[in-house]
């Protein structure tokens, strides 16, 4: 078990350990430790894509409360790279739910505008999101494992390896014909 020096020179567990910790015990202190370290990535990412201070702040404590759950019952190699797609996912749900709510008259004067309108960057980010996660899940386990670990959580050929179990050569053949398939996907799946 690896232990971290914390600000008051007292051995923090790392995050893999606090994890496994919090997995076995149940405890909500635990949790709330390895979040703390977070915090304020969640909050950045929340205001990124929320756009509202107090949204974002609230985002934070739910994000929280779905951690007791989801923790509980996910594999997880990598807790900052994890708990950044939970909060990008939890983001975009929100923002989808919003955009469900919002009501416009028919006697609005806004209907009446003739300019063609685009897709703010925001919702086309989510789209292209969207295609690359159903991309992902379409892989075979082994591309799909191999792609996670070297483009996502940016882990080198010999980690991967070491932490799937699969023969150097192989991973490498996973990452090339895994990147090729999701590529494949995401152009076949971008005019939908």
């Amino acid at each position: 078990m690896k232990f971290i020096k914390n600000k008051t020179g007292q051995p923090d567990q790392d995050d893999a350990a606090l994890v496994l910790r919090y997995k076995s015990s149940g405890d909500i202190e635990v949790l709330g430790l390895l979040y703390s370290r977070y915090m304020h990535l969640v909050f950045g990412v929340c205001l990124n894509y929320l756009k509202d201070e107090e949204q974002s702040k609230d985002a934070v404590m739910q994000i929280f409360e779905e951690l007791v759950v989801k923790l509980k019952i996910h594999e997880v190699q990598n807790f900052k790279s994890w708990l950044h797609v939970l909060t990008r996912n939890y983001c975009l749900m929100s923002l989808r739910k919003s955009s469900r709510n919002n009501v416009v008259s028919l006697d609005d004067p806004f209907m009446e505008n003739t300019e063609f309108l685009h897709q703010d960057i925001d919702s086309t980010k989510e789209v292209q999101l969207t295609v690359m996660e159903k991309c992902m899940e379409s892989l075979p386990v082994e591309q799909r494992k191999c792609v996670d670990l070297f483009y996502l959580q940016e882990k080198c050929y010999k980690e991967v390896a070491e932490i799937t179990g699969y023969e150097l050569v192989k991973v490498k053949s996973y990452i090339q014909n895994g990147k090729r398939n999701l590529k494949i996907c995401i152009d076949k799946n971008s005019g939908e």
